[in-house]
Order: structure tokens, then C-alpha cells, then sequence
């Protein structure tokens, strides 16, 4: 069976900064889920669809003309042909992705379209259910957190660095909502696997994350 390690949490805890190091020093794929639920509620936006009319943002998530593309050691993002790798990490699409990942028809629609990104040698997948339900087999599962005031101070660090500008307490209060909005999502809802490893990244850096994730692999292989 080709391996996956999943890496769950809330936005900003890190998961997919983790997710891009823990793949590379395994050599394996990598799923960032969480792009793709960006994706579908940036096509909705464009189509001006309700994000939560469910038939439309289904429609959406299983027509997605999408292109992930690698140039320059950098990962490119292509939607309906236009460059929207920036857009993606937007606080736009954040939480439009929240909004459409709370319908079950979307979820259903990109369920399928996830579970074929895992090819040898072996997966590494970061999102929202990625240990609870898109790959309930995980060898290991990893479910991180951090506080919300450093998440928020977090991504706020990252939109300066995209030439946008946000105020701390917005960020503070648009990371609760979605919390809450995650976890309390009729469909899979954001919790962690009962076999988890739980790391809360608040006082810890990205280095320290990734050894104790890399830890991890080395005992459970």
C-alpha cells in the first residue's frame, strides 16, 4: 500500500509549510487540499455564484480547469488559464474555501479528485479531514495547532509580504469565525483522528515542527 501521512489543523497553524518540507525530505507527493477548495470558491466568485448554493459550487468543484505548475522553484497555480497563485492565498478565497467546503456536494465532488494525488513513492496531505476522511488509512496522521493570536499574527506577516494590508484584530476575529465555521460544518468537520499526533505549533518554529513530523515517520516505519 503506498504510504500517506496526513497533516490536519486550523488555518495558519502551518500545515502547509510542514506539509511542503516533510514532502520534500521524503521525496514524496504533495496534496495541498486546502488550494483546491480556494480554487472552487475563486471560480465561484468569477462566475458570481452564491458560494452557498450548493448545486452551482459542485458544479464548480468537479469542473475546475486547473494547472499546478512548478517554475522556478516555485509552485504556479493556473484557473481558467489565468496565473492565480497569489489570489489563491488571499483572505478572498479563505474564506470563500470555508464557505463551499461546508457543503457536503462540494466535498463529494473533490473527494475522488484528492484520493488520485496518492502515487508511489507516497503522499504527504495537508487540509481539514485529510486523516478523517479523505484517507482514513493514513500510516500517520498529524493534527497541527496553534493558539489563534498566533495565527492571526502569523498571517498577517504573510499578507504584508503580498502587499496586502490587514489589521491584526480583523484577522484575529476572521481566524474564530472559521474556526468555528470548520468545526462545526455538518460535513466532515474539523477535528482530529482519533490515532493523531497532536502538535501545537504556537511556541514552536517551522524547523522544530517538521523534526518532530519527520520524528514521527522514523518511529511509526
Amino acid at each position: 500500500m503506498i504510504p500517506v501521512l496526513t497533516i490536519d489543523g486550523p488555518s495558519g497553524a502551518g500545515k502547509g509549510t510542514v506539509a511542503k518540507a516533510v514532502a520534500v525530505a521524503l521525496g514524496w507527493h504533495l496534496l495541498d487540499s486546502g488550494a483546491l477548495y480556494r480554487l472552487t470558491a475563486l471560480a465561484g466568485i468569477d462566475r458570481q455564484y452564491d458560494l452557498t448554493d450548493a448545486e452551482l459550487m459542485a458544479e464548480c468543484a468537479s469542473s475546475l480547469a486547473v494547472q499546478f505548475l512548478v517554475r522556478d522553484d516555485a509552485l504556479v497555480i493556473y484557473l481558467d488559464g489565468l496565473d492565480v497563485t497569489q489570489r489563491v492565498r488571499s483572505e478572498e478565497a479563505g474564506m470563500g474555501a470555508s464557505t463551499v467546503g461546508a457543503l457536503p456536494s462540494v466535498r463529494a465532488a473533490l473527494l475522488d479528485r484528492q484520493r488520485t494525488f496518492r502515487t508511489a513513492p507516497g503522499l504527504v496531505a495537508d487540509g481539514r479531514d485529510m486523516g478523517t476522511v479523505v484517507f482514513p488509512d493514513a500510516q500517520i496522521k498529524v493534527f497541527l495547532t496553534a493558539s489563534p493570536e498566533a495565527r492571526a499574527l502569523r498571517r498577517q506577516k504573510q499578507l504584508i509580504q503580498m502587499g496586502e494590508s490587514v489589521s491584526l484584530p480583523r484577522l484575529l476575529e476572521d481566524i474564530r469565525v472559521r474556526d468555528l465555521r470548520d468545526s462545526e460544518r455538518a460535513a466532515s468537520p474539523l477535528k482530529a483522528a482519533d490515532d493523531a499526533i497532536m502538535l501545537d505549533s504556537t511556541q514552536m518554529s517551522i524547523e522544530q515542527v517538521v523534526a518532530a513530523v519527520l520524528g514521527a515517520v522514523e518511529t511509526r516505519s
